[in-house]
């Protein structure tokens, strides 16, 4: 994991302390995480690794969504800032998924966030649960499915992944049917760029992609945790969205910030660079595990 902790020590920090106690309008969970005024998307909450700790990382994503990066790094003595920086909303095309998925088969449905999944996994639910063939853009992804398939489900095959997790390479590596037709739905957000069909196009696939969902950021920060959070060594982000956020925050607030961006992948290394992110950090393979 040194991508995300090339600014702290695992070793200088102290153990994990005891869950705190809950109070009003606080919740606790089993890293030490605090969070104030939880019942609201947009604020913000404290997580750390030892109650005399400072934090060490700032984790954007929305609410609620944070916690498996939360609970790795604890695993490792560091401490977290939460922050959501981004929501979801409902796409133009939300309300036709279920609608397509239940009267038209295609050859591949093509996912490439977790959240592309969820808002999937409902409208399939919503679609009566048909046969359908996945491709996944990389583990992160494939992970929101594990709840659902089940040996004795086989409705859903999670049937291929790239070499390496990027839209880029699952277009250029997809297989095809052969000689005949082959066709693609793609579920996707309102700002995914438009990669995979045109490579999955160049490549003879005829490609549906539906915008499912899109990505805002928050109505509002805490001002006193995004104090807090432009001090922090490292911010962790996990889509351009998500970066695009930060610098709106960094520029209001202090007019430069030349800490550590460490990314979840290069799509969103290369959206943190093209904004003038200097110390940029990224895995390899994209994912939490980086």
């Amino acid at each position: 994991m040194a991508t995300l902790f090339l600014c702290c020590s695992s070793s200088s920090l102290s153990p994990l302390p005891s869950p705190p106690t809950a109070s009003f309008g606080r919740r606790s969970c089993s890293t030490g995480c605090i969070g104030i005024g939880a019942s609201s998307p947009s604020t913000s909450a404290y997580c750390s690794a030892s109650s005399s700790s400072k934090p060490k990382v700032v984790v954007t994503r929305e609410r609620g969504k944070n916690w498996k990066l939360i609970d790795a790094l604890g695993k490792q003595g560091i401490g977290a800032l939460e922050l959501p920086l981004i929501q979801h909303m409902e796409g133009p095309d939300s309300n036709r998924l279920s609608s397509l998925l239940r009267d038209v088969t295609f050859d591949w449905i093509i996912i490439t966030s977790p959240e592309a999944g969820s808002v999937f996994l409902e409208a399939w639910r919503k679609a009566g649960t048909p046969n359908v063939k996945i491709a996944v853009v990389g583990a992160g992804t494939a992970s929101i499915f594990e709840r659902v398939i089940q040996p004795s489900n086989r409705s859903l095959d999670i049937a291929f992944s790239p070499s390496k997790a990027t839209g880029k390479v699952l277009a250029a590596e997809l297989p095809d049917c052969g000689n005949g037709r082959c066709t693609v739905l793609y579920p996707a957000s309102v700002k995914a760029s438009t990669e995979i069909q045109e490579g999955l196009s160049n490549r003879g696939f005829e490609v549906v992609r539906l915008n499912t969902y899109t990505t805002i950021p928050v109505d509002r920060v805490d001002p006193t945790v995004l104090k807090e959070a432009l001090s922090v060594p490292v911010v962790a982000v996990a889509s351009p969205s998500a970066i695009r956020a930060w610098l709106k925050l960094v520029s209001s607030e202090s007019g430069h910030w030349d800490n550590s961006v460490a990314c979840i992948g290069e799509t969103t290394a290369s959206a943190a660079k093209r904004l003038g992110f200097k110390n940029v950090y990224y895995p390899t393979q994209p994912g939490l595990e980086g």
